[in-house]
């Protein structure tokens, strides 16, 4: 199924990430937890391509296992530390496995190295392109509510953005926010900038206190002076602070649902029980096929 079909619609969609493991020994386990996710029913699940964003060879192996339990798999492909033969290999390989949908990413560029060399993308929107020329993909592309740290406006990040769905993007998963207000502002701009593409919110349940910090210390996240208290209370006692961090991740996603934002992606970081317990509180609001 193409993801543009559930996402074109007004029916609320809740989808799952996965990431795969960094040797192929842990294959099976991680087979166990697509199995275990799988159960929740989400719309969708997203497999990323290394925990980093380097490649990851387990990357569509995962993804086909996500389609053997009848859910539509949505395979990353992360070009920044990847050569264009690589990527087009992936490519190939996603076709042999009747993987139609793809999130095409830049990701982080790789320290010490010249970027980019001749046979690398320098923009996502460059591997959207090439993407689209290879095959009959549906491709999605990652947006930030609070602008690209790369970017030195919000709306310089827009006009990439703009670029990206041009090039052939048809739908977008943002970075993970904690005021929900962000997204809302975010969305008004993007479409004064004619991207009018589904937009799906990405939320991260944050169950521990060093999560928070390695969450901002990595992308930046303004943290809401309201969730700031919860971790200043409930940190360090790790049973409170996995409780009140699902509480929030729920409380942000019935916000967003009754504010017309009908499709989230939770970044769940592996954990089917978080994931299933954020479903389990919106189990009238979230209908699982």
């Amino acid at each position: 199924m193409r993801l543009t079909e559930l996402l074109k619609t007004d029916q609320v969609t809740i989808s799952c990430e996965l990431f795969p493991p960094k040797q192929g020994a842990q294959l099976a386990n991680y087979k166990n937890i697509v199995a275990d996710m799988a159960a929740l029913k989400p719309a969708y699940m997203s497999v990323t391509y290394g925990a980093t964003g380097g490649t990851s060879d387990y990357t569509v192996e995962l993804a086909s296992e996500v389609e053997k339990h009848q859910i539509p798999a949505l395979a990353h492909l992360t070009c920044a530390s990847s050569t264009k033969e690589k990527v087009s290999s992936v490519i190939e390989e996603l076709k042999e496995k009747q993987i139609s949908n793809i999130l095409a990413l830049r990701g982080d560029i790789p320290q010490n190295a010249d970027f980019p060399l001749p046979n690398q993308y320098r923009h996502a929107s460059e591997l959207i392109a090439d993407i689209k020329a290879q095959g009959d993909f549906c491709i999605g592309g990652a947006c930030y509510p609070e602008g690209h740290p790369e970017a030195d406006t919000i709306f310089e990040d827009l006009d990439h953005l703009k670029e990206k769905v041009d090039a052939g993007c048809e739908f977008l998963t943002t970075q993970m926010f904690f005021d929900n207000h962000i997204l809302y502002n975010f969305l008004y701009k993007a479409l004064s900038r004619g991207i009018d593409v589904p937009v799906v919110a990405g939320i991260m349940p944050v169950t521990n206190k060093a999560q928070i910090k390695r969450i901002v210390s990595l992308s930046g996240n303004m943290v809401p002076p309201r969730f700031l208290a919860i971790v200043d209370r409930f940190g360090d006692n790790p049973a409170a602070m996995r409780q009140a961090g699902i509480a929030y991740a729920t409380d942000q996603i019935i916000d967003l649902i009754a504010n017309g934002v009908n499709h989230v992606h939770i970044y769940t970081m592996n954990k089917p029980d978080v994931a299933g317990e954020i479903l389990d509180n919106l189990s009238e609001i979230y209908v699982r096929a």
